[in-house]
């Protein structure tokens, strides 16, 4: 199984930024889908963010134009740049793989926490 690690994950003031990175233990190119996804308190996992083999891009409606999903084949890592962060994109964040054959993969998580 793919092993995925997140990282870049702390505090951040409203209207700040965070970078989020993923790195899977796998070729890049072993993969179709890799996303971000989160979980606040109380509430359901949402998907953020996703980004698929050939480079086409899916977002939320709640981060659109403020995230951006990005891959680096040459590091096997997906990013996700946060910027204009609200108070209401607080959560867990977690990274997603899946691979070829339909095998997905869950990283441990990262906290995002957005306050004055």
């Amino acid at each position: 199984q793919v092993q995925v690690v997140e990282s870049g994950g702390g505090l951040a003031q409203p209207g700040g930024s965070l970078r989020l990175s993923c790195a899977a233990s796998t070729s890049i190119f072993s993969l179709n889908v890799m996303g971000w996804y989160r979980q606040a308190p109380g509430k359901q996992r949402e998907l953020v963010a996703i980004i698929t083999h050939g480079g086409s891009t899916n977002y939320a409606d709640s981060v659109k134009g403020r995230f951006t999903i990005s891959r680096d084949n040459a590091k096997n890592t997906v990013n996700l740049q946060m910027n204009s962060l609200k108070p209401e994109d607080t959560a867990v964040y977690y990274c997603n793989v899946q691979t070829w054959a339909f095998e997905t993969s869950w990283g441990q998580g990262t906290q995002v926490t957005v306050s004055s």
